[in-house]
């Protein structure tokens, strides 16, 4: 069983990857709504609430663990994996392909304000910033508006626009979502983006496709691919009926 967890239902998003290249498995996804956003916590918290639902996530037969938040991931995910003996697989903003490809030299993210002062995020970005401009916005917001469902329409349009503006005025052509729920607002995003600068060829990256891909090699290296059947159970720490319509409005719609 694939156990995945997240601040809420921006995991959603991972794991709608996840199962395009993993469709015969069975999977257990937290949310802890009741303690989201993890952005504005401190990093004592977050490694408290990652320890807590891991060994839920165990207890519940979990064979192999995705941390499907960038803060969790930032915050602790090297704690998880000095104290359970369990695969865990991590989110990364994918600023390699984004210094890689742009051609304005510039390159933006999007991210919570935990992930964005984190040492991971911190050192991916000193590797891949020669000659690279990377410049950083918190999306204000963001996960709020996901977590009520607020992804497309004027009200979500007026929430990206405030965070990506300052992004593509920069020059930046290519945008990272450095935080899960930010890929619910993807067309949301590329509507503004195209509004603000038509002329400019912007490209909004998502690490989640990665992460899926990562998720499949360590299962075969590890044996832990079963092909037994479909399943999906969902858990949350909240309101588990809100849970179970944004499943459906997020994924399935």
């Amino acid at each position: 069983m694939i156990g995945i967890f997240d601040s809420g239902v921006g995991g959603l998003s991972v794991l709608k990857e996840i199962r395009k290249v993993l469709p015969e498995e069975k999977y257990i996804y937290f949310s802890d709504s009741a303690y989201c956003p993890y952005g504005e916590k401190t990093k004592d918290q977050i490694i408290d609430r990652a320890r807590e639902i891991t060994s839920f996530l165990l207890d519940a037969g979990a064979d192999i663990i995705t941390v499907a938040c960038n803060t969790a991931t930032a915050a602790a995910i090297s704690v998880l994996r000095e104290e359970f003996q369990v695969s865990f697989i991590g989110m990364e903003p994918a600023v390699k392909p984004a210094a890689m490809s742009t051609r304005t030299g510039v390159v933006g993210v999007l991210a919570t304000a935990g992930t964005l002062k984190a040492d991971k995020y911190i050192n991916t970005r000193g590797r891949f910033s020669e000659g690279v401009k990377i410049v950083e916005h918190v999306g204000q917001g963001f996960v709020e508006a996901v977590e009520k469902g607020i992804t497309t329409g004027p009200e979500a349009e007026d929430i990206v626009r405030a965070s990506l503006k300052p992004l593509l005025d920069e020059g930046a052509d290519r945008i990272v979502l450095g935080c899960t729920h930010y890929p619910f607002l993807m067309e949301t995003i590329k509507k503004v983006s195209d509004e603000l600068y038509p002329e400019r060829d912007v490209e909004i990256i998502d690490p989640a496709p990665a992460v899926a891909r990562h998720l499949l090699e360590v299962m075969e290296d590890k044996g832990l691919i079963r092909h037994d059947g479909y399943s999906m159970v969902l858990e949350t720490s909240g309101d588990k009926g809100q849970l179970e319509r944004m499943y459906k409005k997020l994924i399935i719609e």
